[in-house]
């Protein structure tokens, strides 16, 4: 006997574009592809049996990212990306990865040349700097998504030094991403965590 038909996905032209993108490109994380892949899938007509059956994955799994899209959707691309939908969500009462110092330390690193650290290239890339990280044992461990993020920081940080005009209030703009999740859902996020970051990025 059959179960019940799990709840269909719709999928708008930019969802759709923006997961098949992450399945072609290379350095998607394979956990996240995979997930991606269970969204399209979804939204093709294929019920959790079919699609567990075709990636070799658990009917929980299925369940899991289906409803976990589902629930997203409600939130604009703008506010909350593809992949940061289909990523891991950390443990409630988690704490921290990172500390305020070390997150000066990295925004620091990123704001100087790579040649200072006799590195071989012109411009960090978010691989290069996560293992400049690791390498000066800052952190133990960083994803080069995680390190894109903070390279993207200081970079925003050395142009406003450059042009003389005011450095970027990032954590500003990230509790008002999670604000408008909040509004938008009626529910704070389960993954949302206190951000880190120094109250003046480093000079």
């Amino acid at each position: 006997m059959r179960g019940p038909k799990p709840p269909a996905v719709t999928l708008t032209v930019e969802e759709q574009a923006a997961l098949e993108m992450l399945v072609r490109t290379h350095s998607t994380p394979q956990q996240v592809a995979l997930r991606a892949r269970v969204v399209l899938a979804a939204a093709a007509g294929l019920n959790n049996a079919q699609i567990a059956r075709q990636y070799s994955v658990s009917l929980d799994l299925v369940r899991l990212w289906r409803d976990r899209w589902r629930a997203l959707q409600a939130v604009s691309l703008a506010d909350l990306p593809v992949e940061d939908r289909l990523s891991d969500a950390p443990r409630a009462g988690r704490p921290a990865t990172i500390t305020a110092a070390q997150t000066c330390q990295i925004v620091a690193l990123a704001c100087a040349a790579p040649a200072t650290t006799a590195r071989p290239i012109s411009q960090w890339t978010a691989r290069e700097l996560a293992d400049e990280i690791i390498q000066q044992g800052i952190l133990d461990r960083i994803s080069p998504r995680h390190a894109a993020r903070l390279l993207k920081r200081g970079t925003a940080n050395r142009t406003a030094a450059a042009t003389g005009g005011p450095r970027p209030r990032t954590m500003t703009s990230s509790r008002r991403k999670w604000r408008r999740f909040a509004l938008s859902t009626g529910k704070p996020p389960p993954w949302a965590s206190r951000g880190n970051g120094c109250s003046r990025p480093m000079r």
